[in-house]
């Protein structure tokens, strides 16, 4: 049982306790959470699977995560903006990734609103968001110390529905914002805190 705190992992350095339960998380964890993430379709990925996340578990999504790219284009938000009602009735047959109607529908919804958007402008939005400076959040020692949801997420979250985006509350946009580095949410004594 874990109190919360970093937890030695398969090679026997430090990590955040979620990351340990499967291979694939060790890997996430390792190589991708927390890493600066920029450019517009890559975020427009990250957003959307952290909206077919709510509500299950991280891990479901990304062991699904080559299923859901291959149903979406790879998540280019100007192709994605194209499908069309067979597209649509694809997707909600696509056993690849999870059927929510909703989800997909927002997906879509999402796309179209964003292919309107200038080249750059949702990486900058996102990106304005970020806590600044940084160094004044606390590191994290446990679990317990990483919040939900933050000033920056509710703002983040406002601004992308302002701007015609669902699926975008503020939990996810913090969930986005851990995933695609715009905070450092690794635990203090966790390996991947030092080298991220």
């Amino acid at each position: 049982m874990s109190d919360g705190t970093a937890l030695a992992g398969p090679d026997g350095a430090l990590r955040c306790p979620w990351a340990l339960s499967t291979a694939d998380y060790v890997t996430y964890h390792d190589e991708e959470w927390g890493r600066p993430v920029h450019g517009d379709d890559a975020l427009f990925e990250r957003l959307a699977l952290e909206a077919f996340q709510s509500g299950l578990s991280w891990i479901t999504i990304l062991r699904r995560r080559p299923g859901f790219r291959a149903a979406f284009a790879d998540f280019k938000i100007a192709t994605v903006a194209t499908f069309t009602d067979d597209d649509r009735d694809r997707l909600l047959t696509d056993t690849r990734i999870i059927r929510n109607r909703a989800k997909i529908d927002a997906t879509l919804a999402n796309a179209r609103a964003l292919a309107d958007w200038a080249p750059g402008e949702l990486d900058t939005l996102i990106w304005s968001h970020a806590p600044d400076p940084p160094a004044t959040r606390p590191v994290p020692k446990t679990i317990a110390d990483v919040p939900a949801v933050t000033p920056e997420s509710t703002a983040l979250s406002k601004a992308l529905k302002k701007r015609g985006l669902r699926f975008v509350g503020p939990t996810t946009a913090y969930a986005l914002m851990q995933a695609c580095g715009l905070v450092n949410d690794h635990l203090a004594n966790c390996v991947a805190r030092r080298v991220g």
